[in-house]
């Protein structure tokens, strides 16, 4: 139990928004059930939600000790009331997610509990699969991310050896990731690879393609396939050779083929004009082409597993099969 005494300057505020600045790693849910249930008292008491404080009003909360840590990417799960997932496939070692667009894979510099690997731990604390107080070090991990603004499947470990033998199957390319792009115009030919060299501009987060080597570019490979054209655009699928930042999108626009709603690489005339704001881009399959021994993940060479649906494949080609 741990008390807490109004102040001055917190005098007048709502009981339940006062606990919940004070004990920001309190999810709301439990906020509200905590003072139904009477293990936030006020003055010795139990007392609503919306209460108002007075100075000197003392606030007794028995409420686990772990809600009081300062919040941390490490802790944000517990902020987590409920988990949303879009779960593709799981089981003891892994679980696969599709992340949506607008989704963090990790906070991005400063404290996030809206972001996929939150919500994954706290999915799992929750079922009981991982407890946090028994481990020395592990805590469910990614093995992939993918940036904010594209959608698409990504792996995360359970235990710490299938976190290992993911992240070697990835690093050895035994991982393959396909993406699904609508661009304008028509790949040429209609299915190819892409190869030059990316240079990174951190300051400016934009790459630029080179056809030759420079000092700090590095190589850059992307296969492609048309799936379908119609209207000025076409549904395109891609498989990196490499993973280099913003490849598909800066290769397919120095192609002549820009992906539809990219706002750095695309046109921002026919973005504006058929009212897409973010690029369409999904890493909709991965399939496990291990072709060296695996462990305890061996159980899964050759299996392949997709996102249920790309909503702007859907709008742009219906009933189109990929």
């Amino acid at each position: 139990m741990k008390e807490l005494i109004v102040g001055k300057n917190d005098a007048n505020q709502r009981l339940d928004r006062f606990v919940g600045k004070s004990v920001p790693l309190l999810p709301e849910s439990l906020l509200q059930k905590y003072i139904r249930i009477k293990r936030i008292k006020l003055n010795g008491k139990g007392a609503k939600r919306d209460a108002r404080l007075a100075e000197g009003d003392v606030l007794s909360l028995y409420i686990n000790d772990e809600f009081f840590e300062p919040p941390r990417e490490d802790n944000s799960y517990l902020k987590v009331g409920a988990p949303k997932l879009d779960i593709v496939y799981e089981d003891e070692n892994l679980i696969l997610c599709d992340k949506k667009p607008g989704v963090l894979c990790h906070s991005a510099g400063k404290w996030d509990y809206n972001t996929l690997i939150a919500h994954i731990q706290a999915y799992l604390y929750q079922k009981g699969e991982w407890s946090p107080r028994e481990e020395n070090a592990f805590a469910p991990a990614l093995c992939n991310r993918i940036d904010r603004n594209t959608g698409g499947i990504v792996i995360a470990a359970k235990r710490a050896e299938a976190l290992r033998v993911m992240n070697e199957k990835i690093a050895a390319r035994e991982v393959e990731k396909y993406y699904l792009c609508v661009v304008s115009g028509r790949p040429k030919p209609a299915e190819g690879k892409l190869e030059g060299f990316i240079f990174k501009d951190a300051a400016k987060n934009r790459v630029y393609v080179r056809q030759k080597p420079e000092p700090g570019a590095r190589t850059a490979v992307t296969y492609y396939r048309t799936i379908a054209s119609a209207r000025g655009l076409s549904l395109v699928e891609c498989r990196l050779g490499t993973g280099r930042t913003h490849q598909i999108r800066a290769q397919m626009a120095a192609a002549g083929t820009p992906l539809l709603g990219d706002g750095k690489y695309g046109d921002g005339r026919r973005n504006r004009a058929l009212g897409e704001e973010g690029q369409l881009l999904y890493s909709y399959r991965v399939d496990f082409d291990f072709k060296t021994d695996a462990g305890e993940l061996n159980y899964l060479k050759g299996a392949s597993f997709k996102a249920a649906e790309i909503g702007f494949a859907d709008k742009y080609f219906p009933g189109v099969i990929f």
